[in-house]
């Protein structure tokens, strides 16, 4: 139902949003064989834009048509498809690494490892990439007690997105979905937000986004209350602090 809830508010997730960190995605691809890049579950192309940026030849998939729709429409030269990790729309061998950025958490990974593997070309990278709030820093700690678990959920700041990872082994079994050992890193990044837009931007999160009406409201005000009570947020335009964290594997 959350990963579902994302099309209708294309919208808003391509405006509000983050990019990833570009020194993140370099490390991602660093061990991949060649250029071509499958950004899988690429929703408005946050991730993809950054891909083209630094040069990777990029193939975009998503299952969400309203995603699809906006991708295609800010990013008009990138070969975007329909379909799924566990169901991709490519040859076998076909690229050198495939990224999801904030979305390999949603991947049935039984199906998708070995279709993933499939693709894959020998000695392929996979990595996923998560935007984490910096919740070393005071108020972003505040803001994350605040925001309560629907806006910051279970991998949205560093000790969390940890948790969560270490716990990720090599995606599928058998012959057909081999890969090493896995590798985290985490990498500065930020955000320049108003305390109305980053109000908006936590409105996108999957669990904000199927909350009742009335809830979701009392949400949203509870976190422009916090954002206006705190002198680094309340009257002018900031940086969130952020990390963009990375979990990849290599294709034996």
């Amino acid at each position: 139902m959350h990963a579902s809830s994302f099309g209708a508010a294309a919208v808003a997730y391509a405006e509000h949003r983050p990019d990833y960190a570009q020194a993140a995605v370099r490390w991602a691809l660093e061990p991949a064989p060649g250029p071509r890049v499958l950004d899988i579950g690429a929703g408005t192309g946050k991730l993809t834009a950054t891909l083209v940026a630094l040069g990777a030849e990029v193939i975009a998939v998503e299952p969400a048509s309203g995603m699809l729709s906006e991708l295609r429409r800010a990013l008009p030269d990138v070969r975007a498809l329909s379909g799924s990790a566990e169901a991709i729309p490519l040859p076998d061998a076909s690229v050198d690494a495939v990224l999801a950025g904030n979305a390999m958490h949603w991947f049935d990974m039984a199906v998708a490892g070995p279709e993933i593997a499939r693709v894959l070309a020998p000695d392929g990278v996979l990595a996923g990439l998560w935007n984490l709030l910096d919740d070393r820093v005071d108020w972003v700690a505040g803001l994350a007690w605040v925001s309560g678990s629907a806006a910051v959920g279970p991998r949205d700041t560093p000790a969390r997105w940890r948790t969560e990872t270490a716990g990720m082994h090599r995606p599928g079994t058998g012959e057909a979905a081999r890969f090493g050992s896995p590798e985290q890193a985490e990498f500065p990044h930020g955000q320049r937000r108003t305390a109305d837009s980053l109000a908006s931007t936590l409105a996108t999160r999957a669990g904000v986004l199927v909350m009742p009406e009335q809830e979701r409201q009392a949400m949203l005000g509870r976190i422009r209350a916090f954002l206006e009570s705190r002198p680094e947020t309340a009257s002018r335009e900031f940086t969130l602090p952020m990390l963009t964290g990375v979990l990849r594997v290599r294709r034996l």
